[in-house]
C-alpha cells in the first residue's frame, strides 16, 4: 500500500482488478496524472472517466444530492456492476468529465479493490477500463501486464478476488425514467422506484 501511495501522490496511474474487468486510475484532482491516462489509452478526450471507491459515502462529495430514484437503485446495487450517471459537484474536476456536468460513479464488489480504496489519499479513484482504446478489457493480472503493463506506474499483483470479465452496466435517470447507456453485466430492475 505505501507504494501505491507513492504512486498515486506522484502524478502516477495504477492497475487493479474490479468485480467486472481490470481497471487503470489515478487519483481524482491530478490532470497529470488524468493526462497520462488518456495518452497511455489512446482515449478520445470526450469520453470521460469514472470516479470509483469502496463505499457510496466517498463519492458523494465528488456529486449533487441524488434523487430518491438515484438512492434506490445505489441501495439495490452498490457495491456491483453498475455505474450510476449523475450530476457532478463542483468538487469534480471537468478535466475528469470530458467538460460534461455530470459523472459516472460505481462501488465495485471486490475485496481486492475495496481494500486498495480504504488505504489510499481521499479513498477515490477516477478510472476506465484497462486496455489501449478499441481493444478488449484485460480480464486478469497477466492480461493487465501485457496490454497495459509498460505504459502504467504499476499493476497490483494482488488477485485473489477475480474480475468476472464483463463491463458495468451504465445508467441515467432522465426525464422521469432510467435510460441504459450501456448493458453490462447487470439487467437491472426498476419496477419499485
Amino acid at each position: 500500500m505505501e507504494k501505491i501511495n507513492e504512486i498515486l501522490k506522484n502524478d502516477g496511474v495504477i492497475s487493479f482488478v474490479t468485480d467486472t474487468v481490470w481497471g487503470v486510475g489515478c487519483l481524482p484532482e491530478n490532470k497529470n496524472a488524468v493526462d497520462k491516462i488518456y495518452e497511455l489509452k489512446g482515449r478520445d478526450r470526450s469520453k470521460p472517466l469514472i470516479l470509483m471507491s469502496n463505499s457510496l459515502d466517498n463519492l458523494l462529495p465528488y456529486v449533487e444530492e441524488l434523487t430518491v430514484q438515484e438512492k434506490n437503485l445505489a441501495k439495490r446495487y452498490f457495491p456491483g456492476a453498475i455505474t450510476l450517471v449523475t450530476r457532478k459537484s463542483q468538487k469534480t474536476p471537468l478535466f475528469i468529465t470530458s467538460g460534461m456536468k455530470t459523472v459516472g460513479i460505481r462501488v465495485p464488489n471486490n475485496s481486492v479493490f475495496a481494500k486498495i480504496c480504504e488505504n489510499i489519499e481521499g479513498h477515490v479513484l477516477a478510472t476506465t477500463s484497462a486496455n489501449l482504446s478499441g481493444l478488449p478489457s484485460a480480464k486478469n493480472y497477466r492480461e493487465a501486464l501485457n496490454f497495459i503493463g509498460k505504459f502504467v506506474d504499476y499493476v497490483v499483483p494482488e488477485e485473489t478476488d477475480r474480475a468476472k470479465g464483463l463491463e458495468s452496466t451504465v445508467l441515467m435517470y432522465v426525464n422521469n425514467s432510467w435510460k441504459i447507456l450501456r448493458q453490462g453485466a447487470i439487467t437491472p430492475e426498476f419496477n419499485s422506484d
